[in-house]
């Protein structure tokens, strides 16, 4: 190259840094929600020539679908008559920034959007060979969720170690809102969660240490908008795996009756194993002994053995299980199993000692109340003879019947031919522990005197022992401790009484 092609080179080059021509910078695609409002971040350029016609009173213009003015102008910065969208131009135009907010677009709102800047003077111009396409959504986007080991981006279905530090990190794109939306989490099924937002830059970030209770757990981040007719929101999940070592089920347990049949229920991640062992020792199905398994899901297993085999009282069964990341095991204290007829002998052993133990109960009792009852009757007598001895004191030299009240004063009786004379009889304790007989009570006691006509008759046969109007009779008696010969000196006295009472009314018929 020489010197003169240099030198046209060089001019070409300055004149496309010096000369500025008309250009402006759009996004290519815009997706606002529907109902909400969309901002369209612009810029542009004109031509030098034109610099002093872009003044603060400039406008700017928003074509849809074409370039005509009169037919395609649906936006106006200085007239609200020609704007079929209301919005607002953000930007200082003298600037040459025509960033523009259209409020509240629908979905017949869509299209082809190109810009127009007006001027004083000559400045007016179309920027027909760029522009913005604008397509309305009834629905919000998803937003995005990350996941976050150590610090480090794990794709999803990743495998995270139990123990490690793990984020999840949920974000949104900025659309026009206002209020602006909200990002939260939630998790299914439903563990606490502690979450940091960052509202500006629409990013919410959950922390946690991975547990074997957050394996196949799905953690869900939704975003909320608040629009003037009613919310709408988008969701987007992760389902988080924790590989973990053997954790044993606190279901797991033993039953012994003819047999002792026990199971054990363990998760791991990856699937974990299982054996038993017996006192020490290892077991294997057999003629004994009879092993099962069932598989729960993915990482859970459960197992059944049955034991037919006799036991002591130091034998242990052990639950063992265990995978690549640890091992865990749990035992059983086992007892000699007890055969239904065992069983039944001692509960009727048992039950026949409770029953001679409430006989025994029932004979004392009985006994003590009718020691009681004798030691009552027995004072009771004794102070029933007590009082009858100090009457007979206290009488003596009486008569022992009064029918005074049938005397007159003269001596005369008022009694009818056939009245009964009613009289006290007292039993003088004379002779103790020995009862007399009826020949000697006749010796005792004298004839009771009835005061009839015969009165004269009745004085002569007695004698002078009657005095009249007066018999004595005392009977002695001897109480007896024992009941039984206290009831026949009873009946001996009760048979002497009536051969007494049988005499008198014979002599005073």
């Amino acid at each position: 190259m020489d010197t003169a092609e240099k030198i046209i080179f060089f001019c070409f080059l300055l004149q496309g840094v010096c000369c500025r021509d008309f250009s402006i910078s759009l996004p290519e695609k815009i997706e606002p929600l529907s109902g909400s409002c969309v901002i369209i971040n612009c810029r542009f350029e004109i031509n030098e020539t034109y610099d002093k016609d872009l003044t603060a009173t400039a406008t700017g213009l928003w074509l849809k679908n074409g370039t005509d003015v009169n037919k395609n102008l649906v936006f106006s910065s200085t007239s609200s008559q020609n704007s079929f969208i209301r919005g607002n131009i953000t930007g200082k135009l003298k600037d040459r920034n025509c960033t523009t907010v259209f409020y509240e677009v629908r979905s017949i709102q869509s299209g082809q959007y190109y810009f127009r800047i007006e001027g004083k003077g000559g400045l007016k111009w179309t920027y027909a060979k760029t522009s913005v396409s604008i397509h309305v959504i009834e629905s919000p986007p998803k937003p995005r969720v990350q996941l976050y080991v150590e610090q480090k981006e794990v794709k999803d279905q990743e495998e995270v170690l139990e123990g490690r530090s793990v984020s999840l990190r949920c974000s949104a794109e900025t659309l026009c809102s206002s209020p602006p939306p909200t990002l939260t989490w939630s998790s299914t099924p439903r563990i606490p969660l502690s979450e940091s937002s960052r509202l500006q830059e629409l990013i919410s970030d959950l922390n946690f240490t991975a547990t074997h209770r957050q394996h196949r757990v799905t953690f869900t981040c939704t975003i909320t908008y608040q629009l003037q007719d009613k919310n709408k929101t988008a969701q987007n999940n992760i389902t988080l795996h924790v590989q973990h070592a053997p954790k044993i089920s606190n279901l797991s347990s033993c039953s012994q009756t003819d047999a002792t049949v026990c199971f054990c229920e363990v998760d791991g991640n990856p699937s974990p194993e299982l054996r038993w062992h017996l006192s020490g020792r290892p077991v294997t199905n057999s003629s004994n002994t009879l092993i099962s398994e069932e598989r729960l899901s993915s990482t859970g297993l459960r197992s059944f053995i049955t034991l037919h085999q006799s036991l002591t009282n130091t034998s242990t069964l052990q639950c063992v299980s265990n995978n690549t990341h640890g091992t865990a095991s749990q035992l059983f204290l086992l007892f000699p199993c007890v055969t239904s007829l065992k069983l039944l002998s001692v509960l009727i052993e048992v039950a026949v000692g409770a029953l001679v133990v409430m006989m025994m109960c029932v004979i004392t009792y009985t006994c003590v109340r009718k020691e009681k009852c004798l030691q009552t009757r027995s004072v009771g007598a004794t102070r029933n003879f007590s009082t009858n001895e100090s009457t007979a004191q206290e009488n003596e030299g009486e008569p022992v019947y009064s029918n005074n009240a049938m005397m007159s004063s003269a001596g005369a009786t008022t009694v009818k031919p056939e009245s009964i004379i009613y009289s006290s009889i007292v039993f003088k304790n004379t002779q103790p522990r020995e009862v007399v007989s009826i020949s000697s009570l006749h010796a005792d006691y004298a004839v009771v005197q009835d005061c009839s006509e015969d009165l004269a008759k009745t004085k002569s046969s007695i004698g002078e022992s009657s005095r009249a109007r007066e018999a004595q009779m005392i009977v002695s008696a001897d109480v007896l401790n024992k009941q039984t010969e206290s009831k026949q000196s009873e009946e001996e006295l009760f048979v002497g009484s009536s051969q007494l009472y049988a005499k008198v009314k014979h002599r005073n018929p």
